[in-house]
């Protein structure tokens, strides 16, 4: 007990539906790590990729529900409901690519020389890491905005959309850095600026939220993010015409996959990925400038 009468541990933190959710995670990370260096293995970029995915998620949730359970939190200079959610979104997002990634690129079906023992392994990965999304899916749930509730930013479904939107700029980076032939025209190297600036941007906001320094700025931050997001649907929308064009119009490309092309390092789809996730955000830079407006209607009704 501290001096004024109350508890150091956190009981909320152990006996609730989030702290529930939070072991959960704690526990199935760790069996995933544990199947893979036991016995299914990993190698190559895709498997380094989703070895980082499990450990880095173990290890940010591990500090998560530490410091959640001895209340340590209020000491983090940061906004503590604004980085677990984001966070949460973060890791639902990289669990369900690593549990996509991993069986894709690692489990075959068939037993080379009758021995099954690694295969099972692999099956149990993939069952462990796909049931762990559901439990960082659960946390997002539980501690999204509901009505009547004064939330975190980042609680807001704008809030969330801006991690996926930052996620999914990710896996067009990569797609743009395996053999996508970006450098050949003006018109595609404008596209990658356009998702650089639009990522840069979209970092800085989740940053400035989840670091408390919204406040600090010397213009007000609803306006901000409302006229960036504008600015990011427009800007979108102009990769969304360029790219496809320059990629696949008979004038600068091909529409339909070289036959010869190999398979992993094909540019034609790395192009594809881009243009498909392209439209992904632009789609939810849509939703997210028609929610922040609401939200931003919603605010000015008098009371």
């Amino acid at each position: 007990m501290d001096p004024h009468g109350g508890h150091y541990l956190n009981k909320a933190a152990l006996l609730s539906p989030l702290g529930a959710a939070r072991i959960a995670q704690l526990v199935l990370g760790c069996s995933t790590m544990s199947l893979v260096a036991h016995q299914a293995g990993y190698s190559a970029n895709y498997g380094i990729f989703c070895m980082f995915v499990w450990c880095f998620c173990f290890a940010i949730t591990a500090v998560v529900f530490t410091l959640d359970v001895t209340r340590l939190h209020g000491c983090m200079p940061i906004s503590w409901d604004n980085f677990t959610v984001a966070f949460a979104m973060l890791a639902t997002l990289m669990y369900i690519t690593a549990s996509v990634v991993y069986p894709v690129y690692f489990l075959r079906f068939e037993c080379p020389s009758g021995r099954c023992e690694e295969r099972d392994y692999r099956i149990a990965v993939t069952v462990c890491s796909s049931i762990c999304c559901f439990a960082y899916g659960a946390e997002v749930f539980i501690t999204r905005a509901k009505p009547g509730h004064v939330v975190g930013y980042m609680a807001t479904v704008s809030g969330l959309l801006k991690v996926v939107q930052a996620y999914i700029a990710c896996i067009i980076f990569g797609a743009l850095a395996n053999d996508s032939e970006y450098n050949r025209y003006i018109a595609t190297q404008y596209c990658v600026v356009i998702y650089s600036l639009c990522f840069a941007v979209t970092v800085v906001v989740v940053a400035l939220t989840v670091t408390g320094r919204t406040s600090a700025l010397r213009f007000p931050f609803d306006r901000f993010v409302v006229i960036y997001t504008f600015l990011a649907v427009l800007l979108y929308l102009s990769t969304a015409v360029i790219w496809p064009v320059f990629c696949f119009d008979k004038k600068y490309g091909t529409l339909q996959r070289p036959s010869g092309c190999p398979q992993g390092k094909c540019p034609w789809d790395s192009k594809l990925v881009v243009a498909v996730f392209t439209y992904a955000n632009l789609v939810l830079y849509i939703a997210d400038l028609v929610y922040s407006q609401k939200i931003r209607f919603i605010s000015q009704q008098p009371a």
